[in-house]
């Protein structure tokens, strides 16, 4: 009694075998794997839920401050039909013509008021903190227009549970609406990575932004969505994935997460470096703390290598690289800015 064999996750265990999956890649030429592309997309697209491309957003403006050397407004975007995602756009005053745009993703905390440099109470800071450094500031600061979403279930989009009954708890956004979209057949990350391919359309009839030039940054939750995005809508042209990119076996499954992690049927492609295949070959940027608690720092690094082998196949080698920097989950920023200014503002694809 009592040994690993009687344990429920010992049965789930044996059936998790990514590399039988249907869907994970397993070309061997250049041909074959744009044929996968175009069917693992399709099919992915499915899994994940939600995706309609028939609806045209509608926004409004409802806030403009002065930051001194750039424009922060807040704009209330409608991504379907029930559905008003808030987000900041952040658009340097010295732009003399259409500029590289990214979408900046926010992952668990108080939502994306923390990215662009606000307290919760909606109060200006005036230094980066947290795990987040402000980065949307900081990539505005490099020259890049900057939309940075309220996530579904965080911030202003937080599920009200102010019709429970005294004695009954509320459970977590992230967590009651995982479960609710599973039960509708998707899941929370198929909203979520809707939600930015409407902000996506929106972004491309701004006057300030480069529609050739998008890319997508984003840390912990923010970087699964940047990731699955990217993974989907070829309209972006680079990204940047901070303390996500570890095998699913090792870090999603193999610890405590948030429910919003989890897809129904995603096990049918592989491991997230078969996933991770979609991108190729456009440029791809991975950072990831040395001693990052929840998504290893070994699984990161097995990970890596076999997309350096993925991206060999593509002939893209020069467009993938990587930061493991000494420290925590948290957004370590240099070398990515760096990486994102030499393809976006130095024309490098």
């Amino acid at each position: 009694m009592g040994g690993l064999e009687h344990q429920p996750a010992h049965e789930l265990w044996q059936r998790y075998q990514p590399d039988k999956a249907p869907y994970a890649f397993k070309a061997q030429d250049l041909a074959s794997a744009k044929t996968w592309q175009r069917r693992c997309r399709r099919a992915l697209s499915q899994t994940l839920g939600f995706q309609v491309t028939t609806f045209n957003p509608s926004a409004q403006v409802i806030e403009s401050i002065d930051k001194g050397s750039y424009i922060r407004e807040k704009i209330l975007l409608k991504t379907a039909e029930h559905s008003l995602m808030p987000f900041y756009l952040l658009i340097p005053k010295s732009l003399a013509k259409k500029a590289a745009t990214i979408l900046a993703f926010h992952g668990h905390g108080y939502g994306v008021k923390d990215i662009v440099g606000l307290w919760e109470d909606g109060t200006e800071r005036e230094k980066p903190d947290g795990i987040y450094k402000d980065f949307a500031v900081a990539l505005c600061e490099q020259g890049f227009v900057v939309a940075a979403p309220e996530i579904a279930c965080f911030g202003e989009r937080q599920t009200d549970f102010s019709y429970l009954k005294l004695g009954q708890s509320a459970p977590s956004s992230c967590a009651h609406a995982a479960m609710l979209a599973s039960h509708l057949g998707g899941s929370i990350l198929g909203i979520r990575v809707r939600d930015s391919r409407r902000l996506l359309d929106y972004l491309s009839q701004r006057s300030e932004c480069d529609s050739k030039n998008f890319a997508v940054m984003g840390l912990s939750g923010g970087g699964m969505v940047a990731f699955f995005t990217s993974c989907l809508d070829k309209h972006i042209k680079a990204a940047v994935i901070s303390g996500y990119f570890a095998r699913f076996q090792d870090s999603i499954h193999a610890m405590s997460h948030c429910a919003c992690n989890y897809v129904h049927n995603l096990h049918q492609f592989g491991e997230i470096d078969d996933l991770a295949a979609l991108i190729a070959p456009r440029p791809l940027f991975i950072e990831a703390g040395t001693r990052d608690p929840i998504f290893p720092i070994d699984s990161v690094k097995k990970s890596f290598a076999r997309i350096e082998q993925i991206y060999q196949l593509f002939k893209a080698q020069d467009v993938l690289d990587k930061d493991y920097f000494e420290g925590r989950h948290r957004l370590q920023g240099d070398k990515a800015y760096d990486f994102l200014r030499k393809i976006l503002l130095n024309g490098v694809s």
